[in-house]
């Protein structure tokens, strides 16, 4: 009897077991998170099965050896938002946030407490007097930043042209770099050689 007592007593407390239902797929844990798919949208639960980032459908999926599923990395998440008929890639944190705002034309996770991230920049080369506004290019550049998506190093010194909204293609331009340490970037050309570049 007093077993009972004790039990119902501490049911409250220890609550119920959540139970997630219609599930399309569930990722292996990684950084003690697992990605878990319904529709076309993804969320990601702990080991104790509760949701703590809710079913979005802006997170980017990373190819593994087995499948693609978006993953954590060191504690940051890529995520993808159109703007004006342009993919920006940015970051949220464990609680969903928005850790660093969409703004890169690509990105990679990250590595340790760098990732790699394709920079746009916004050029005023001119202005046209019969629509009233300024005539812009874009560039951009392959960049490390750090964990609060600032730039700690420009990995091409010149800039690639290009125009977001009039790309046929709307994959993302590729990344060419990798870290392959914590201080040390190999750095690829047009001729499809490599250089190694140190960073701090």
């Amino acid at each position: 009897m007093k077993k009972i007592v004790i039990t119902l007593l501490l049911l409250p407390l220890l609550g119920f077991a959540q139970t997630i239902e219609n599930i399309d797929y569930i990722s292996p844990f990684h950084e003690g998170l697992a990605a878990i798919k319904k529709g076309e949208k993804w969320a990601f639960i702990n080991q104790e099965a509760k949701i703590v980032v809710d079913f979005r459908d802006d997170l980017v999926l990373t190819k593994t050896d087995d499948a693609s599923y978006p993953i954590f990395s060191n504690e940051r998440c890529l995520i993808a938002h159109q703007k004006s008929d342009v993919l920006y890639y940015g970051y949220i944190d464990r609680t969903g946030n928005p850790i660093i705002q969409p703004q890169f034309l690509n990105a990679t996770n990250f590595e340790g407490d760098k990732a790699l991230a394709l920079k746009v920049e916004k050029e005023i080369i001119g202005y046209n007097d019969i629509f009233k506004k300024d005539v812009v290019s874009y560039h951009y550049f392959e960049v490390v930043i750090d964990k609060e998506g600032k730039t700690i190093e420009h990995l091409t010194q010149l800039a690639i042209h290009v125009s977001p909204k009039g790309k046929k293609d709307k994959n993302p331009p590729a990344i060419t770099s990798k870290l392959i340490s914590r201080s040390l970037v190999m750095v690829g050309d047009e001729n499809k050689k490599w250089s190694l570049k140190k960073i701090e």
